[in-house]
């Protein structure tokens, strides 16, 4: 299948190259998602927002939930394990609140009150593209302008990324966490 998203391997354009160097690399290694992104110079330039700097209105942990919830809603093992792996114990996330951002819902109780209505947001925006009313009140009260503009743009983004690693059928990570199953919690 000659259209098929694949993981480009070295050596690279001169272009590609050049764009790629602007990727975080873990100890020199350039995830295997940014090399599917090598598919395409123009995505690799504009597919996707950079939206982990530390310029963001959004504490780490809330932009963490918004990644790890829109990635499990996509059924996207590759990015959340990826996300899990990289930031879940800087972030202070339990092993309950990890799993939970995969199996339970906004309503389970390892979420403070603001994390109920924030992964509740990113449910109903994954689902329909919209909140409901009361849900939206609910974001609105507790979330500026800026901060919501921002969890829209990580659910889009995180959407898209979702549908890269999806199709591409990109392995997890060595060092990527795995899904935990709902028989694996029970037992």
């Amino acid at each position: 299948m000659p259209n098929r998203l694949h993981t480009v391997e070295p050596p690279y354009s001169q272009e590609t190259e050049a764009l790629l160097s602007n990727y975080p690399k873990l100890d020199g290694y350039l995830l295997k998602l940014f090399r599917v992104f090598a598919n395409s110079t123009r995505f690799l330039r504009k597919g996707v927002l950079d939206l982990l700097d530390q310029e963001s209105p959004l504490p780490m942990r809330q932009r963490e939930l918004v990644i790890l919830r829109t990635c499990a809603n996509n059924d996207c093992e590759y990015e959340w394990g990826v996300h899990v792996a990289g930031f879940a114990k800087h972030v202070r996330l339990t092993e309950d609140q990890i799993n939970a951002t995969r199996l339970g819902g906004p309503g389970a109780p390892c979420w403070n009150a603001e994390e109920r209505t924030l992964l509740l947001a990113v449910d109903e925006l994954c689902s329909s593209g919209r909140m409901s009313p009361k849900t939206q009140d609910q974001f609105q009260s507790l979330f500026t302008a800026e901060q919501q503009l921002e969890i829209f743009a990580l659910c889009g983004n995180y959407h898209t990324v979702s549908f890269v690693a999806n199709a591409a059928e990109i392995d997890c990570e060595p060092f990527g966490a795995k899904f935990q199953s709902a028989l694996d919690k029970d037992n």
